[in-house]
């Protein structure tokens, strides 16, 4: 059913944005399309004022105008800044646009500690959650959290492993800093809390399935031991290639520790990953840190790089140092390249990048002897510096390509295996559909032909539904198009 807009089609607001059609609305506030993509939030002076009174905002965060005898205040974002109602979220699309959601949600808690914020409205460009008071009952914010990083499933951040399987979009080294930043179920030991917990979620956040268990139950203790102390063997679906290298040189390796020292292998060497973005290098790295179930530490530009001299050395070293003090664990390096780059090619400017090249290529063998299992990835593997990528410091460099068809039917049979559906669903034409996209692509058709069939109020997943999110998925191998919060 069409919304019915306050405001004309084209109507010019205070900030220069013109009115498109309505997103999302309701009685005292509505989210609108602006010309050139992006969106505005426009909330009667009822709510606005709940909103300053709480000191969520600050009168030069809107701007106010009046339309006929009513006054109102308006703030809008840009296409790249997400402003859209929870209701309608997507998954993020990086780690990044998670953190910045998890800060919003942190801040926002942070000056309103009592406001239920299952039916806020996301402005990214405020960093806020903005309340809109319409729901009695209170979602805890660790199921606000979740709610939102899958795209629409009722699973509380809290519940970290159940998490963690239902997001393939990010590692659960990431994923554990999103939490962490938004403030949510930390234990004392510095793990997460699986609580698995829901309190009175409204009946908007809730799907026809209880995907929440007993966290205490025989079955949920057997599902996080980690494969590799339970026996199993190490499994990776859609790529039966990289499975068999890990089980060869990391998995059999520790597994045969005594064997293999004896004929001077003491360790599993090093490795990097490189191929296209989206092809499963940080899938496959976070399949095998969760089947060890080691410790494992994350060194990219977010968490290394500095403008200070000196300072990313210092703070590489201190990673290492970490990591080898926890050992045996996993050092994960990802998008090396950033800070990895060939020396020669830096020009006049680049003596501070030989003093963390330098600081590599002195820990990397270090470490290695002190049981950690180094794992680099990037998608420029023509730029890293010679030095680094010779054998002793990396012995293996495998290429990670997009998947072939039988790949992606072998992944779809996984993911739609733990998914109630009925007997049309049929991988096939999708395998060969999506066969050469990225794995993220696979996952995305999956969840969204979830998401689609929930909608629709079906207890089971169809055809159908996975047809119509193919088509809601086209391809970017020609370009990556900027995201549009709402309906597009």
């Amino acid at each position: 059913m069409a919304l019915e807009s306050w405001f004309p089609i084209g109507y010019e607001l205070p900030d220069g944005a013109s009115c498109g059609r309505p997103l999302h609305a309701s009685t005292n506030w509505q989210i609108v399309e602006t010309r050139g993509g992006g969106n505005a939030l426009v909330a009667t002076e009822t709510l606005f004022a709940r909103w300053s009174a709480s000191r969520l905002v600050e009168l030069g965060d809107f701007q106010r105008f009046t339309f006929g005898a009513d006054t109102y205040y308006e703030v809008s974002g840009s296409p790249s800044q997400l402003l859209v109602h929870l209701s309608d979220c997507r998954s993020p699309n990086n780690k990044n646009e998670a953190i910045a959601f998890a800060t919003a949600l942190r801040d926002t808690r942070a000056i309103d500690a009592d406001s239920s914020l299952q039916d806020a409205v996301y402005v990214e460009k405020l960093g806020r959650l903005l309340p809109v008071y319409e729901m009695t009952s209170h979602a805890d914010d660790g199921v606000v959290l979740g709610y939102w990083l899958t795209g629409g499933a009722q699973i509380s951040a809290e519940s970290f492993q159940r998490l963690h399987q239902m997001l393939t979009w990010i590692g659960s080294g990431a994923l554990r800093e999103v939490i962490e930043t938004a403030g949510i179920g930390l234990a004392d030991d510095g793990t997460f809390v699986e609580a698995d917990k829901v309190a009175d979620v409204p009946h908007s956040l809730h799907d026809k399935t209880n995907l929440l268990e007993d966290a205490d139950s025989p079955e949920q203790n057997a599902m996080r031991k980690p494969g590799m102390e339970s026996g199993k063997t190490f499994e990776l679906s859609g790529r039966p290639q990289l499975e068999a290298f890990f089980n060869e040189h990391v998995v059999d390796i520790v597994r045969n520790k005594e064997r293999y020292s004896a004929l001077g292998i003491e360790f599993p060497a090093a490795t990097v990953l490189h191929g296209p973005p989206g092809c499963g290098k940080t899938f496959a790295v976070e399949q095998l840190v969760e089947y060890l179930g080691w410790p494992s530490f994350q060194l990219d530009a977010s968490t290394i790089a500095s403008p200070f001299i000196h300072e990313t050395s210092r703070k590489v070293s201190e990673m290492f140092e970490k990591a080898m003090k926890n050992a045996p664990s996993v050092l994960v390096i990802d998008e090396m390249e950033a800070f990895l780059a060939d020396r020669e090619a830096g020009g006049g400017g680049s003596h501070h990048r030989v003093e963390e090249v330098a600081e590599f290529l002195r820990r990397i063998p270090e470490a290695a002897k002190n049981e950690v299992l180094i794992i680099a990835m990037t998608n420029r593997v023509e730029m890293i510096d010679p030095a680094i990528m010779r054998r002793g410091r990396f012995d293996h460099v495998i290429a990670v390509g997009y998947p072939d068809e039988a790949e992606v039917s072998a992944l779809l049979s996984k993911l739609l295996a733990a998914l109630p559906k009925d007997r049309t669903v049929d991988p096939a034409p999708l395998a060969k559909a999506l066969a050469g996209r990225p794995l993220s692509d696979v996952a995305f058709v999956v969840r969204e032909g979830a998401r689609l069939a929930a909608r629709a109020g079906s207890d089971k997943l169809g055809q159908d539904f996975l047809l119509a999110a193919l088509d809601a998925a086209p391809s970017r191998a020609g370009g990556n198009p900027e995201r549009r919060a709402g309906f597009v």
